[in-house]
């Protein structure tokens, strides 16, 4: 029989009812033994995270200030959770140990995983399972990256029968220091555990039902995916789509482990699927997503294909200043480069300046609050006319398009339009694809 590894967010661990419902869900199905854990998530919108409390518990011990109001309000919701839960943890022992530690000038890292990690204590008390420490199996190198050593360290801590609990988010240096993954690290220790445990599947448990094929606030009522490959769902992220952390799918992308969204208060949904390869079922495509917020600066020479070097000095200059691109649509005497207004800041003129100086092109032109529109599925290549639905259903809806660009994987179109443009665009490409016709 095989294993599920199963992740839960901050929004199932929450309150003492959520844990109960987590409890059922793992008692559920006797594969469900590999348990990773958040921090308690809010539970209702004027309560602030757990980990944004700690973290402001360190500036302040740091800054020499006095930490006891956070800190208070963290201390209280684990005491109520622990009581609620019967837990038998030394809640109040572990408590004073974290307010000792970090008036101690405990590391800003160690201080922020005491979430997770007392949340893990008292999960694993409550389901009488083992509490494995994360900073002894989940290893980093010296540059931060993952020690291969981990999947190892993991598969030896919980080799026996029963029931284990990680914490999630963090583990350590090679010196033992305390070190985080990025916010929403849990997906990543889920992920890893996957992996180390050879699982069947890779439940992401939360608190939405899957992933909807577009924006639920542009498009009223979009449909669920029932399954999207791994490329697919990167390429969605990118293009802004609210989706798992992206580094959490490396471990289980490259074992082909697939992973399962799911969504603690309706347990009986079954979410969507992210696997390796999805079969053809007819949808071809996988999700729509968008971004607003870009630049473009247009650059025209005559013979500018005959100019070697060209298209790396632009990028030189770019990289000068800091600026990544997004997309470089190019003709034989044109190029363009296309920005994330986050990315460019208040550098647009001076980038501009130098562009003209160092390549002297017959003109320049900036044009500012476009928006871009991904229209993604693998299938997409196999199928002819559907780049002719996308501009017909834009056209209808009468959509000036400024850019086109597809990858060279052909799994997407990417469209760049007026920002005005971009919820009525997004409406009718998903109708084209997505509505009932």
């Amino acid at each position: 029989m095989g294993v599920i590894a199963c992740k839960f967010g901050g929004t199932s661990l929450a309150t003492a009812a959520q844990v109960r419902k987590v409890a059922d869900i793992i008692r559920s199905d006797p594969r469900r033994r590999f348990v990773v854990v958040s921090a308690p998530g809010k539970r209702e919108k004027k309560d602030t995270k757990i980990t944004d409390l700690l973290y402001l518990c360190h500036e302040l011990a740091h800054s020499g200030l006095d930490m006891h109001e956070p800190f208070d309000m963290i201390s209280a919701r684990y005491r109520e959770l622990a009581a609620e839960l019967g837990a038998r943890t030394d809640v109040e022992g572990a408590i004073r140990g974290i307010r000792e530690r970090i008036g101690a000038g405990g590391t800003r890292d160690w201080v922020a995983s005491r979430g997770e990690w007392l949340s893990g204590r008292i999960i694993a008390d409550f389901l009488g399972a083992a509490f494995v420490e994360a900073a002894e199996v989940v290893k980093f190198q010296h540059d931060g990256r993952l020690d291969e050593r981990t999947y190892e360290l993991i598969a030896a801590a919980v080799a026996g029968p029963g029931l284990y609990v990680v914490p999630g988010f963090y583990g350590a240096l090679e010196s033992g220091e305390v070190k985080t993954f990025p916010r929403g690290g849990s997906d990543i220790t889920g992920a890893i555990v996957a992996r180390a445990v050879d699982a069947e599947v890779y439940e992401n448990w939360t608190d939405v039902p899957g992933f909807l094929m577009t924006d639920p606030r542009v498009v009223k009522n979009p449909k669920p995916i029932r399954t999207v490959t791994y490329r697919e769902m990167r390429e969605l992220a990118y293009m802004g789509a609210e989706v798992l952390n992206t580094e959490a799918v490396l471990p289980v992308y490259h074992a082909r482990i697939p992973i399962n969204i799911r969504n603690t208060n309706e347990p009986e949904h079954p979410g969507t699927i992210i696997a390796y390869r999805r079969e053809a079922t007819g949808q071809v495509v996988a999700g729509i997503a968008g971004r607003r917020n870009f630049t473009m600066i247009n650059i025209e020479k005559l013979l500018m294909n005959r100019e070697v070097g060209f298209g790396r000095k632009v990028f030189e200059i770019l990289e000068t200043h800091g600026v990544s691109f997004e997309h470089a649509p190019t003709g034989i005497d044109s190029m363009s480069v296309i920005v994330s207004d986050d990315e460019l800041g208040d550098k647009t003129e001076v980038i501009v300046e130098e562009i003209k100086r160092v390549l002297e092109p017959d003109d320049v032109e900036v044009q500012t609050g476009l928006a871009l529109i991904a229209t993604v599925g693998e299938e997409m290549p196999r199928h002819a006319g559907i780049a002719a639905r996308l501009f017909t259903a834009l056209a209808a809806a009468g959509i000036s398009v400024r850019v086109i660009d597809q990858g060279s994987s052909e799994i997407n179109i990417i469209v760049g339009i007026e920002g005005k443009d971009f919820e009525p665009a997004l409406n009718a490409i998903y109708q084209a694809f997505c509505g009932d016709h």
